[in-house]
Parts: structure tokens; sequence; C-alpha cells
């Protein structure tokens, strides 16, 4: 392909604001406790859903079955400035402050666990990552084929898992999960040209996949006021979304990522309990979300494998909570989080579509006993408000594109 060409994605300039709530598109904790406490907790059991952290966490559980029901709102707007260069066989972006009018989501959750002998548990978890949706109510980039521009991405995970106390105090466990994910597109028909597969870039109904993965952990006491937890998350090896082969790289395909985390519990005093946990998410594994805008829009066309994606980096999170139980049934949690930017301010074009720009959480949260054998918990969640900012211009003189 042509320099020249490359000049259908630039302007004068170009400002992007946005807004996102998680780990880069992974929710900032599994579970209301865990969600209280920032998603620190990976070297503490506190329920059934302690599993899609860490596995091993399950042995220290007495049986139970639980249901959270979180919501999401995130506010995603983007603003552009600067107008199409108005070079031949070139477009540009729509100009001015744009809010994605969808701005709520539900997740359920469901997790149980059973001992199934004095030193082992079984669990099973059912859980998503979502809101993943920007729908704007515009032609972005100068689709005339559709009134707006948005994407949809939709994941549910089921995981199996077994834990084993292989001498006190120490437990090892294991997770066999099942993923299954759902995607659509719209507004991208100025890509076209730029795709292998046309047919399969835009506006397709919503195309799925499914695929298997698994995780293990580690858990142990192993001073009397000290906690050490880990585990690590294998690649789901997805099949590709058909329907958008020539819009992700390696034709369709969009893996889940692996991720890894590691983290503390430190008990200070009676009733107290200290998190600190590090996580990482290894988007830089998956070509589709990891390859750049430039210069791969130039050398290979959209759906190859090294077709353009959104130039995310691996992200590494830190996360820490402080629990305070025992108060007439009450337990009382908090923490904060914060993680890095996945998106570059090289890559600001396409990540119109996927704004995960949030890097600070804090939280908040209860736990109320009912009986003996019931409770009910609350947690909160504000996400700070982000931005990334980037500039796309055209050097007049020579005709060649560069990015700042």
């Amino acid at each position: 392909m042509k320099k020249p060409i490359l000049v259908l994605i630039l302007l004068f300039g170009l400002l992007v604001q946005t807004s996102f709530a998680t780990d880069g598109y992974y929710r900032h904790g599994y579970g209301i406790k865990y969600s209280a406490l920032a998603g620190s907790g990976i070297a503490v059991s506190l329920s059934s859903l302690g599993a899609i952290n860490n596995p091993a966490s399950i042995v220290n559980l007495n049986d139970q079955f639980e249901i959270n029901l979180s919501l999401f709102s995130p506010m995603r707007d983007y603003t552009i400035t600067g107008n199409p260069s108005g070079f031949e066989g070139t477009f540009g972006l729509t100009p001015g402050q744009i809010e994605s009018e969808q701005t709520m989501f539900f997740f359920p959750t469901l997790g149980g666990n059973m001992k199934i002998a004095d030193n082992m548990a079984i669990a099973l978890s059912i859980y998503g990552n979502g809101g993943m949706n920007t729908d704007y109510p515009t032609q972005t980039f100068y689709d005339q084929a559709s009134p707006g521009t948005g994407v949809n991405l939709e994941q549910m995970f089921v995981s199996g898992s077994y834990a084993i106390e292989f001498i006190k105090n120490h437990s090892l466990g294991a997770s066999v999960i099942f993923g299954w994910q759902r995607f659509a597109a719209k507004g991208l028909a100025a890509f076209s040209n730029f795709s292998s597969e046309p047919g399969n870039l835009t506006g397709n109904a919503f195309s799925t996949s499914r695929g298997f993965g698994f995780k293990v952990g580690y858990q142990g006491q192993l001073i009397e006021w000290l906690r050490f937890g880990a585990a690590y998350q294998s690649k789901l090896a997805m099949s590709e979304f058909e329907r958008y082969e020539g819009l992700f790289a390696e034709q369709g395909d969009f893996d889940i990522p692996a991720s890894w985390a590691a983290g503390i519990a430190v008990i200070p005093a009676a009733n107290w309990n200290l998190m600190l946990d590090v996580k990482q998410i290894l988007y830089s594994q998956i070509k589709s979300i990891s390859n750049p805008l430039l210069p791969n829009l130039q050398t290979s066309l959209l759906g190859n494998d090294d077709g353009a994606g959104f130039g995310w980096k691996d992200v590494l999170a830190v996360k820490f909570g402080v629990m305070y139980t025992g108060v007439c049934g009450w337990d009382f949690m908090a923490g904060y989080s914060y993680n890095e930017n996945p998106i570059p301010d090289t890559e600001v074009m396409f990540n119109i579509l996927a704004p995960a720009v949030i890097q600070n959480h804090i939280t908040a949260g209860f736990t109320k006993q009912i009986g003996t054998q019931n409770e009910v918990s609350l947690a909160f969640m504000y996400a700070l408000d982000n931005s990334v900012t980037g500039i796309l211009w055209k050097h007049q003189t020579s005709r060649q594109s560069k990015l700042q």
C-alpha cells in the first residue's frame, strides 16, 4: 500500500477524550466482597467467588452459594478538533464532542463451593466481562451506511475449580475455564479499502466465539500474621469472530489474554486485615488487541496477521484493601486500585471505539450477617475521570504522514 493512502485517517488536529471503568476491559474485582476491596484479596478466602481470583481459596470455606448483581455505569465521550485534510481519496473524523448513549450495564455473577473431604473442595463460578459497548449517535468515520458508530463486546465464563490443602494452612487449586463471547461493530465502512474481507468488517449481526483455558493458584499462611496468595490464568484460545474476520487481526481472532496475580494479607490486630495485590494482564499476547494502528494500516490489510489493531500495552494493576470484621455481625471493607492505561497517545483513533483508559478506583462496602447461615453484602466503586490525548497530522510538503 502506498504511503499517501495513509492520509485517509489523518487530520490536522485530533483530540480524543474518553472514559471507561475497568482494568482494561476486565472488571476491577469479581464478587461483591472482593469488589469492595478494589479487587484485592488473592491471599484470603472470603466467599465462593474467590475461586475466580484464586482457585486455592475455596478449601478454606464451608459449603456456600451466592448470587451477585453488579450495576456498571461508565460515561464515555470523545472530542475531535480539526477538519479533514481535503486530500483526494481521504476522509477525516467528524468534529465535535460526542457522548456514548449506552451508559448502563448489569452483570450477574453466580458461585458455589462444596467440601468433598476435610482437605478438598470444588467450586463452580459463572461470571462475565462487559461494558465494552460504545454507541455514538454520529458517523464518526463518515460511514454513510450507518447513522451511528460503535462496538459491543460481551464475555461470559464458566469455571470449575478444585482445591486441596496439601499441608496444614497451605493449599493448591486449579480451574478449567470455558469462555463465550460475542461482538458487533457498526460505522466502520470507511475502512473497507483497508480490509482483507470488506463484507466481514462492519454492520453485521453479532458474531460469537468459544474457547477454553485454565487457572492455577496457591494460598498459604506463612506466619501467624501474614498470608500469601498467587495465581496464573492461561490465555483462552477462542474461535474466530467469523463475521468480523475483515476487522480483527488473524482473520477475526480475539483470544482472552493471560494474566497473573500475587498478593499478601497482613493481620496487624484482631479483626483487621490489610491486603495488597499486584496483577498483570498480558494484552500484548493478542494481536487483534496489541497490533498498532500505524504503520500496520499501511503495510497490511485489516484481518491479516499483521493487520492494524488497538495498540494496547500490558496492564499492571496494584490493589489495596482493608477489612474490619466482627462488629455485631457487620464487616466493613474499603479499597483503592491503580492500573496502567493500556492505550498510548499514538493509538487514540481506533480506541474511540474501546476507550478503556480509567486508572484509579475507590471502593467501599459492607457485609451483614442474617441469622447463622446467610448474609448480604453491598459494594460501591467510583472511578476517577481520565483521558487520553493524541494528535494526528499530515506533513504538507512531502505528503508523508506522521503520527505524533
